[in-house]
């Protein structure tokens, strides 16, 4: 009986210590474009829209529809963050001062955008280990797959979807998560 009441409490403080070091969104820190720190926990309250940015892909006029999502549905209680990453065929070779001028000239993006990462592998910023990694984020595996995939984070920091890179930003599966209440 003591062994079972033993087995039955290290269960329980296990349980508990993994639902204690489990992370959300909102325990990153990020740098924006212009070099500031800026930390995620600030968007408490907000969907947040993640996606890893290029200048020089295909899928670049997505930026576009990001803005136009950004100004009818932001700031107040929704917010995109662009992250711009180099780690698709040398997509985004730019310094941050590049970027963020293509982005301003080229799309109006007014936005908040982050400092260039690292989306995969070895040099794979924290952030986006939590947000691909189901052992982390506690929801799916999603690698990134290519420029401009969207990661779909709830008011209370939880990944609640991705959406494929090649799929508009203002697809259906988009508005309809930022529209429901």
């Amino acid at each position: 009986m003591k062994i079972t009441t033993l087995i039955i409490t290290l269960i329980f403080m296990t349980v508990n210590v993994l639902a204690q070091n489990k992370k959300s969104f909102y325990d990153f820190k990020a740098t924006t474009i212009e070099g500031q720190p800026f930390d995620l926990s600030t968007l408490k309250g907000k969907k947040v829209l993640v996606v890893n940015v290029a200048s020089k892909c295909g899928n670049t006029p997505q930026y576009a529809q990001l803005e136009e999502l950004y100004k009818k549905y932001g700031p107040e209680k929704f917010v995109i963050l662009g992250f711009p990453a180099n780690n698709f065929l040398s997509q985004e070779p730019g310094t941050n001062a590049e970027i963020l001028n293509f982005c301003t000239l080229n799309y109006g993006v007014t936005f908040p955008m982050m400092s260039k990462i690292s989306v995969k592998g070895k040099e794979i910023d924290p952030l986006y280990r939590w947000l691909t990694s189901k052992q982390e984020n506690g929801v799916l595996d999603a690698p990134v797959k290519w420029n401009f995939q969207k990661f779909m984070i709830d008011e209370n920091g939880n990944l609640a979807g991705v959406v494929a890179p090649g799929d508009s930003p203002k697809s259906e599966k988009i508005i309809n998560w930022i529209e429901k209440k």
